[in-house]
């Protein structure tokens, strides 16, 4: 090592022992990793980006050999022309087609959903007379629910907690950064229209034409103004049917001079629809008194927006439904928690800083007891404040504290304890060396640091250039394991 590198290695070395301000930077440091903790989203697994959509067309009356011939072949061709995909999966079959499209990892949603869109919507002259246009659903990772409460009853059937789930559903949904709700189970309200052959027949109705003119008559329509004095209401009719009697009721056609009713040619049911989820909710099973018969039950399942914090939001989810208990949700009414992503994503980071901590304190004990506590002391400040940038840096670079982040963490303090180690030893041994008597104990310090530093920063840039490459891995593991290469090479160019 030449003077020169020498003498700006001391220069920075004994700047930073004599100043006043290296321990405010110290605490600095340990205050942004605090900050970051606290702000960081908590999730239990990396959140990749994978851009996957669904693409429907309904072609009415063909067979699945001509939907594969006449769609599916054609649709495959110019998807394949947009830049990014990766894979498409088709399936044929009677009256439709569903495609599927799925981008390379790490693709831009937004920008992958345009790109669709802008391909398929150019193209819509290639479909086959009668094929209805192409309804384009949106696939991510963020569907997955984060919180599921099922609601159950005694006293209330699945119609009726289905609509108690419908209004807690409202309320849930102006929470922001909430994307998405949905209800599993119970029954919805519908009427059945069953209509007599013979009564059609007799009064000439067209079924086609019937049903237009009932989905026309389930509207609502404005009927103009009502001005009263400076104000000015609009007037709306309600035509819903809301009973059974009003569907009855609808005029459909008239034969010879007299009015024909619904009802004169059908039966109008008031009832549940078919479930095609089930929900059951049963109690007692570890205790091995579980009821003979579960409890019917509905299931309000709710998604989050990409990069907002599920633990988080999961704790705002639960103060409205606390809010909402007893005027939305009857006494009657009970609910169980049934999925809480995030208190299992907060009880997994939690547990691994504790793991965390109690590794640097395992080094630095294991220091204690080979050099001393004074050179304990050194490291076990050096690797918590290099770990505090390093979580201030995964803020930054749009990470979320989960087990793969925690775990390159708690992988970096094994290659960060062989600096501090090496250099606090070095020291120790200069100062225990007989010529160093008389000298000050800055020249001593910084005398030691600079013996090995050269290869200490040799040592360091070896490991960076072995580990980070794995950060531009492709594929699914790639996204999944980065924060690994890209958290131990941050600690280690920050210590």
């Amino acid at each position: 090592m030449d003077n020169s590198h020498m003498n700006w290695i001391g220069q920075v070395v004994g700047f930073f022992v004599k100043s006043k301000v290296t321990p405010l930077i110290l605490g600095f440091a340990i205050f942004l990793g605090i900050m970051a903790v606290v702000n960081l989203p908590r999730e239990e697994e990396p959140q990749i980006s994978v851009p996957m959509f669904d693409i429907f067309v309904r072609y009415p009356g063909a067979t699945s050999q001509e939907v594969e011939q006449r769609i599916i072949n054609v649709g495959e061709r110019k998807l394949w022309e947009i830049s990014g995909v990766e894979y498409i999966y088709s399936t044929a079959q009677t009256d439709g087609a569903l495609i599927v499209v799925r981008f390379k990892v790490g693709e831009d949603l937004e920008k992958s959903l345009t790109k669709l869109y802008t391909k398929v919507f150019a193209n819509l002259d290639f479909l086959p007379q009668g094929a209805s246009q192409p309804l384009i659903k949106v696939h991510s990772i963020d569907d997955v629910p984060i919180l599921s409460l099922t609601f159950y009853s005694r006293a209330k059937d699945g119609r009726a907690l289905r609509r108690i789930a419908a209004s807690v559903q409202q309320e849930v949904n102006a929470i922001p950064d909430i994307s998405q709700t949905q209800i599993i189970g119970g029954h919805k309200r519908r009427f059945q229209v069953l209509l007599d052959p013979m009564k059609m027949s007799e009064y000439l109705i067209d079924p086609a034409a019937l049903e237009r003119a009932i989905v026309s008559s389930n509207v609502k329509s404005p009927a103009g103004h009502l001005q009263t004095g400076p104000k000015m209401v609009t007037v709306e009719t309600d035509g819903f049917f809301s009973s059974k009697e009003d569907l009855e009721n609808l005029v459909v056609s008239s034969s010879s001079g007299n009015v024909v009713y619904l009802k004169d040619i059908a039966r109008v049911i008031d009832g549940p629809d078919d479930e095609e989820h089930y929900v059951n909710i049963r109690f007692g099973i570890a205790r091995g008194d579980a009821d003979q018969e579960p409890l019917q039950a509905v299931t309000l399942a709710i998604s989050k927006r990409k990069g907002s914090n599920a633990a988080r939001l999961c704790e705002q989810v639960l103060k409205k439904i606390d809010v909402i208990k007893g005027n939305l949700i009857p006494e009657d009414v009970k609910f169980e928690v049934t999925r809480n992503y995030g208190e299992t994503a907060t009880e997994k980071s939690n547990e691994l800083l504790i793991h965390m901590a109690i590794a640097v304190i395992g080094v630095a004990f294991l220091i204690a007891l080979v050099l001393g506590w004074k050179e304990a002391g050194i490291v076990a400040v050096a690797i918590p404040v290099t770990l505090a940038l390093t979580l201030a840096s995964f803020y930054w670079l749009g990470f979320t504290l989960n087990r793969i982040t925690l775990f390159a963490l708690i992988f970096s303090i094994g290659i960060l304890v062989d600096d501090p180690i090496v250099n606090v030893e070095n020291i120790v041994r200069h100062l225990r060396l007989a010529q160093n008597r008389g000298r000050k104990f800055l020249d001593i310090v910084i005398g030691a640091v600079i013996e090995v530093q050269s290869p200490l920063i040799l040592a360091t840039l070896t490991v960076i250039s072995a580990v980070l490459p794995m950060a531009f891995v492709g594929g699914l593991m790639g996204p999944y394991m980065r924060p690994i290469p890209i958290g131990s090479s941050l600690a280690m160019v920050f210590l």
